[in-house]
C-alpha cells in the first residue's frame, strides 16, 4: 500500500485497521452508523509513503468487520485516536481480514451471506415504489442534468471503464435521495444509448437502498454517504455476484426501473446580447438593462433572476447588453450567484460569500447541489428536480433552466409560462399578454415589467459600480434604449464575417451581436449557443417504451430494446414448439404487437411421449401379471407336493 506522505506530519506512523457497520433496528431511532477502530498493522513505520504486508486472518472478533478501511496516521497518537490529521484508504470490503470459513469455501460462505441478506431484504420496506423513473436513452439521462449526475463509476467521458456493468458505457445516478427511505436511482445504458437492465444483463442499472451520495441529515443510516450504500447495495452485490454465482437474489430486491413513467423536463434559455427561448419554444430578444426575473414559480418557492450589463467597446458606446449574473434560490436554500469574472470563467457566490471549487467539482449545500468541473462550467440543482446551467462562452453567459412536469402552469418570468402553450408565453408581470411578438418595442416593455423588486433581489452588490448601477438605481434603467433591429448598411465593415458565422436557423440572434454587438466573438458564441439548445431541446423529445418483455419459457428472445419501433423476436429449444407471436414490433400507443409467446411440447411429440408412457404401463403390468401369475403357479405346486408327502406318511 502507499499513500502521499504530505497528508501526515509525522516521521513516524501507524497504520490501523478501521471497521464500519451499522447497528440498530432499520428505519428507527435506534439505527445507527459506527466506525471502530480494530487493530494496528504496524506501529512506528517510517512515514516513507510505502508498507508491504501479507494478510492473514483477524484475531478474535475482529473478522466479522466486513466493511472498512486502513488509516495512517502519526504514531505520537494513541491507537485509534479520533479527529487526528491522517491518510485514508477508500472504504472496501475487508475480505482479506475474514475468518477461515471464507478461505476454505468463499463460494459457500458467500451464498450464506446472500441467502442472509436476502432474508433481511424480505423483512425491509420495499423502496423501489418511491424511486424517479430512469430516462429512456442516454441522450436524455445526460441532458436532464437538474435531476441526474454522472455516476463516476461508468463514465463516458473518462472511457467507460464500467467494472460493475459490463456492458455499459455510461451509467447516472439521481441526484436527489428519495424522500421517505432515502435510497438512490441508477439506470445505465449501453453504446447504442439504449437502457441496460438487470432482467437482460448482469450489467444493467441497479436502484439502492441507500443513495450512494448521501442525503440530509447524513450523519444517520440510510443516509450516511457512501458507508449506508456499501453496508445495503454493494457488500450484497459482492455475496451475491462476485464471489458467488447467484446473483439471482440480488437482481430480485434490486431490479432495474424501465422508463415507461418517465416524462423529460422542459428547458428554456437566455443567450447573447440577450435573446431568450421560452419553455414553449418563444424566441426574442430584450435588451434592457437592469435586474430582471428569468422564472418565478410560487407553488415551488423558486426564483432565477438575470442581472443584464451593457455591451462594452473600447470605441464607442453599445446600445446593447448582455447577461452578467444569474442568481437563484428555492425555498430555504442558499442563495447561489454566478457571474462572469476578469479572468475568464465564472465567479460563484453562496448566500453573498465567494464559494471557492479549486479543490472539488461538487458541493452539497443547503437546499441545492452546485457543481462545477471547470472554472467556465456551472450546473445548480434543487431538490424540485430544477436545474440551471451556467455557461460561459467567450464574453458572454449561457443561462439554461431545466424543469421538470412538475412546474406545469406555475411559471412566470421572461422564460414564460410552462404549459405547452406558445401562445400566452408573453404575460406582463400584471399578466397582459404581449399582443404582437414581432414588435420591439412591446417586447421591451414585456422585458422592462419583470424588473425585480429591491425586497426580492438575491444579488451580491460588492463593489461601487454596482451598487450605484443597481442597488440604488432603478432595478430596469428607463434611460437605456437599446437598438431594436440590425440596421441595414452595406458599408459596414463586419458584414461579411456576419455572413460567414450567422447561417440557418437562430441566424438573426448572431446577426444582431455581431453588426449591433460589434463582436464576431459574441456572435459566433451566440450561434453555439442557439445550436446546443436546438441539440438539447431535441435530446429530451419524449419517446415511447412498451415496455421490458420476457424470454418464454423453455425458449429464448432476441432484441433487448423497448422502444417505438423495436422489434423483439422469440425462438424455443429443441422438441418445444412456440405458441403466440415469434415477433413483436413497440407500436406508438406504448403496446406490443402481436401475443405473448409460449413455448410448449408439440402434439405430435406429446402423442409419442403418450404413446410412449401408455406403452410403458402396459408393459409394466403385463410384466407384473406374468410374475404374479408364476408365483401362484409355484404356491400351487409347493401345496400338491406337501399334500403327495402327507399322504404318503400316512
Amino acid at each position: 500500500m502507499t499513500w502521499n506522505t504530505t497528508l501526515v506530519n509525522s516521521e513516524k506512523v501507524n497504520i490501523e485497521v478501521w471497521g464500519y457497520e451499522e447497528t440498530g433496528e432499520p428505519y428507527s431511532e435506534s439505527w445507527q452508523g459506527d466506525w471502530r477502530y480494530l487493530y494496528s498493522l504496524t506501529k512506528d513505520h517510517p512515514n516513507n509513503g510505502s508498507f508491504k504486508f501479507v494478510p492473514k486472518i483477524a484475531e478474535g472478533d475482529f473478522s466479522r468487520w466486513e466493511l472498512g478501511a486502513v488509516r495512517v496516521s502519526s504514531s505520537s497518537y494513541p491507537d485509534g485516536k479520533w479527529n487526528v490529521q491522517a491518510a485514508w484508504s477508500e472504504d472496501h470490503a475487508l475480505a482479506w481480514h475474514l475468518e477461515e470459513s471464507f478461505r476454505q469455501n468463499s463460494a459457500g460462505w458467500a451464498l450464506d451471506k446472500c441467502l442472509a441478506w436476502d432474508k433481511l431484504e424480505n423483512e425491509l420496506p420495499n423502496f423501489l415504489t418511491e424511486i424517479i423513473n430512469c430516462p429512456c436513452t442516454l441522450a436524455q439521462a445526460r441532458a436532464d442534468t437538474g435531476r441526474f449526475h454522472t455516476d463516476y463509476g461508468c463514465d463516458i467521458e473518462k472511457g467507460s471503464v464500467c467494472t460493475y456493468h459490463p456492458g455499459s458505457v455510461h451509467c447516472v445516478r439521481a441526484i436527489q435521495a428519495t424522500p421517505k427511505y432515502a435510497a438512490g436511482q441508477q439506470c445505465c445504458y449501453d453504446s447504442t444509448g439504449a437502457q441496460v437492465l438487470t432482467a437482460d444483463s448482469i450489467g444493467g442499472s441497479t436502484p439502492d437502498r441507500a443513495h450512494d451520495w448521501g442525503s440530509p441529515p447524513f450523519k444517520k443510516p440510510p443516509r450516511i454517504p457512501g458507508q449506508s450504500h456499501w453496508v445495503y447495495d454493494v457488500l450484497s452485490f459482492y455475496y451475491c455476484c462476485l464471489w458467488s454465482d447467484n446473483c439471482y437474489y440480488y437482481f430480485k430486491h434490486r431490479p432495474s426501473s424501465d422508463c415507461r413513467r418517465y416524462q423529460s423536463p422542459s428547458s428554456a434559455v437566455v443567450f447573447g446580447d440577450p435573446h431568450f427561448i421560452t419553455f414553449d419554444g418563444v424566441s426574442y430578444s430584450f435588451n434592457g438593462k437592469g435586474e430582471y426575473t428569468l422564472v418565478r414559480s410560487e407553488g415551488k418557492q423558486l426564483t432565477v433572476q438575470g442581472r443584464t450589463e451593457p455591451v462594452k467597446d473600447s470605441e464607442k458606446t453599445i446600445n446593447a447588453t448582455k447577461l452578467t449574473a444569474v442568481a437563484m434560490k428555492e425555498g430555504s436554500s442558499d442563495i447561489i450567484e454566478v457571474r462572469l469574472d476578469r479572468r475568464n470563467g465564472l465567479e460563484l457566490l453562496r448566500n453573498q460569500q465567494t464559494l471557492s471549487f479549486a479543490e472539488q467539482t461538487w458541493m452539497d449545500l443547503q437546499g441545492v447541489f452546485v457543481f462545477s468541473p471547470i472554472s467556465t462550467n456551472v450546473t445548480v440543482m434543487f431538490p424540485s428536480g430544477a436545474g440551471v446551467e451556467v455557461r460561459r462562452r467567450g464574453e458572454t453567459m449561457t443561462t439554461t433552466v431545466l424543469l421538470p412536469e412538475e412546474f406545469k402552469n406555475s411559471t412566470v418570468g421572461l422564460l414564460g409560462k410552462m404549459n405547452g402553450d406558445a401562445k400566452d408565453d408573453l404575460a406582463l408581470s400584471n399578466g397582459q399578454l404581449v399582443q404582437n411578438h414581432s414588435n420591439p418595442e412591446e417586447l421591451f416593455s414585456f422585458g422592462a415589467s419583470w424588473a425585480v423588486e429591491n425586497t426580492s433581489a438575491l444579488f451580491t452588490y460588492d463593489s461601487e459600480n454596482l451598487l450605484n448601477a443597481y442597488y440604488f438605481a432603478a432595478r430596469h434603467d428607463p434611460n437605456f434604449m437599446p437598438v431594436f433591429s440590425v440596421p441595414e448598411n452595406p458599408d459596414d465593415p463586419l458584414n461579411t464575417q456576419a455572413a460567414e458565422i450567422c447561417t440557418g436557423e437562430g441566424s438573426q440572434f448572431c446577426r444582431y451581436d455581431i453588426l449591433v454587438g460589434r463582436s464576431p466573438l459574441i456572435g459566433n458564441a451566440t450561434r453555439v449557443s442557439f445550436q446546443s439548445h436546438v441539440s438539447l431541446v431535441d435530446d429530451l423529445k419524449p419517446v415511447i417504451s412498451c415496455g421490458w418483455l420476457p424470454p418464454p419459457a423453455n425458449g429464448k428472445k432476441q432484441g433487448t430494446r423497448y422502444l417505438q419501433g423495436a422489434k423483439v423476436k422469440f425462438s424455443c429449444d429443441d422438441d418445444y414448439k412456440l405458441s403466440g407471436s415469434e415477433e413483436r414490433t413497440c407500436q406508438r400507443n406504448g403496446k406490443w404487437s402481436g401475443e405473448d409467446a409460449s413455448c410448449s411440447v408439440p402434439s405430435k411429440v406429446a402423442g409419442i411421449v403418450a404413446g410412449s408412457v401408455v406403452g410403458a404401463l402396459t408393459l409394466i403390468v403385463i410384466i407384473t401379471a406374468l410374475i404374479l401369475h408364476s408365483r401362484k403357479q409355484k404356491r400351487k405346486s409347493s401345496d400338491s407336493d406337501e399334500e403327495r408327502s402327507n399322504t404318503s406318511k400316512l
